[in-house]
């Protein structure tokens, strides 16, 4: 729809001039998820997770009359029941509110993370003297003064550990978003918060992410080539039941983030059959037990175990997998089809072998 503008979009969805083979089709980031008042939308696929208000505006967008419009339909492939329960419960009947946020929590924000001596005041005036210039657009020797102040600020950040480093980027975040959040009802007449608040914004993008800074990338390996919808129960979710959690303000201060899950050998099948909806059954867990059992009888895999780390390991026993399933090939031939034909369902099985017989092998070296 490229040259039309945004109401050319919605009409175009009403005279249902957007199509694909047959079905019309809407692919949604974020615009779409809230106030996008459309009654003809009736079926949703999520593919990603929703919590609190933004679950409820997301969902709630299919909750409009049309004519012929007689139920609506939601296939959720990120989210938990209880979860999109703790979202609509606060909104049912009554609103219970919890710890509102106030401005003299910015104050002790900004406290706290002056006592870190990561950044002093003078780091914020001479970043703001230059932010704040009567000037259209920055100057590229603007830009050279700001970045050598946060360049500075950023040395003595990577000084700290990880987990100094973590909960120190947590309290900067936290600044930044009640600041977001109050300067829009509350009219500040402290310049120091909002120097502040100019400050800490680009300080947060010139720090380095955290973990290793490398991004999760799938390129081209996992591709959706087999897949089987099946409905497995049927329901609502009662929201007459249970206590509503409080609503409150961005008042939480927090460094916690996603962490990988470390899933058992023994269990690899019920999450295969999770993930790729096949019917494998606990006898076929012996085939992967099997692959385990003769990879630890490898000199050669064993050796690779005990020299290498794990992300290089895991590399090495990739290169080897073909070998161990063409071994045990007639042992379960359906599983053997289905590691040497679907890429994603091969890279879930490798990914928990190499875990499994690394940790096994090194453990075992421990012992001896």
């Amino acid at each position: 729809m490229s040259g039309h503008t945004e109401r050319d979009f919605e009409t175009a969805i009403e005279a249902g001039l957007i199509s694909a083979g047959g079905y019309r089709v809407l692919l949604v980031a974020e615009k779409y998820q809230t106030g996008f008042d459309q009654p003809l939308l009736q079926t949703m696929y999520v593919v990603k997770k929703l919590a609190g208000v933004q679950a409820v505006q997301t969902l709630s967008r299919l909750n409009r009359m049309a004519p012929g419009k007689a139920r609506t339909f939601v296939l959720d492939f990120a989210n938990e029941e209880e979860d999109i329960y703790k979202a609509f419960k606060p909104y049912y009947e009554t609103t219970p509110i919890g710890e509102n946020a106030s401005p003299q929590d910015l104050s002790r924000l900004q406290h706290k993370l002056l006592e870190w001596a990561i950044f002093a005041p003078d780091d914020v005036n001479a970043f703001a003297e230059v932010w704040y210039r009567r000037k259209r657009d920055h100057s590229a020797t603007d830009h050279r003064l700001m970045n050598a102040v946060l360049d500075r600020v950023v040395e003595r950040f990577l000084t700290k550990e990880s987990e100094e480093q973590d909960e120190f980027r947590g309290l900067l975040t936290a600044y930044r978003n009640l600041y977001a959040f109050l300067s829009q009802i509350i009219p500040y007449q402290d310049s120091e918060l909002e120097k502040l608040y100019a400050f800490v914004r680009n300080l947060i993008a010139k720090l380095p992410p955290p973990g290793d800074g490398q991004a999760f990338t799938l390129d081209d390996e996992v591709a959706l080539r087999f897949f089987r919808l099946q409905q497995m129960t049927e329901g609502s979710i009662d929201l007459s039941h249970g206590e509503a959690d409080p609503l409150k303000g961005p008042t939480d201060v927090g460094t916690g983030g996603g962490t990988d899950e470390e899933v058992a050998l023994s269990s690899l099948v019920d999450k295969l059959n999770e993930r790729f909806g096949t019917d494998f059954t606990g006898a076929d867990q012996l085939f992967f037990d099997q692959i385990r059992a003769s990879a630890e009888e490898d000199e050669k895999i064993v050796e690779a175990a005990k020299a290498n780390n794990l992300e290089n390991f895991s590399s090495y026993l990739d290169r080897m997998l073909d070998e161990l399933f063409i071994n045990r090939m007639e042992g379960n031939e359906e599983i053997f089809s289905r590691v040497m034909t679907d890429k994603a369902f091969r890279s879930a099985a490798h990914e928990h072998l190499a875990g499994e017989i690394f940790r096994r092998v090194r453990g075992a070296e421990a012992r001896g």
